[in-house]
């Protein structure tokens, strides 16, 4: 597994082997939802797809496993919590967690990205574009999970 963060080198460039595009899913993981988005290194766009729930027993690995099959990524991307500072917060031990079990089970590379005030980003964009018209349904809590994963694939795509 890979980390881009703070005093980490950016390990995997945006395109896939001999500069080939690739499709890149991006996870934003979370205790009672795991925000998932989906780009691709042509566009350099990202866009959400949906929030996989978590239950007592963990990440519902079923449905992560559905989108790996529906999108077939070459690569994935989650967000690795830190806190203000760039020190782990309570939650990177368990992003760390999910993001090597999700590597096992998909056997693609995972590449961590710094994912401060992604969430917070997410819900300002999605307030913006319910006050401009530009959505009409109300934000819930999933939609801002996958906005943030948006956020986080968009930074990766940035570096």
């Amino acid at each position: 597994m890979h980390r881009a963060g703070p005093a980490a080198p950016r390990p995997a460039a945006p395109e896939g082997p001999a500069g080939a595009p690739q499709i890149v899913l991006a996870f934003d993981f979370g205790h009672r939802r795991i925000g998932v988005a989906c780009g691709d290194t042509v566009s350099r766009t990202a866009a959400p797809l949906d929030a996989v729930p978590v239950g007592s027993r963990g990440p519902r690995w079923e449905a992560i496993a559905l989108l790996l099959r529906e999108w077939q990524p070459g690569l994935i991307v989650v967000g690795l919590p830190y806190s203000v500072d760039g020190s782990d917060s309570a939650m990177t031990s368990a992003a760390r967690a999910f993001a090597a079990e999700l590597e096992r089970r998909s056997r693609l590379q995972v590449v961590l990205v710094d994912e401060r005030y992604s969430s917070r980003e997410a819900e300002a964009r999605l307030k913006s574009a319910r006050e401009t018209g530009l959505r009409r349904r109300r934000v819930a809590k999933a939609d801002v999970d996958a906005a943030a994963a948006c956020v986080i694939l968009e930074r990766w795509f940035a570096v």
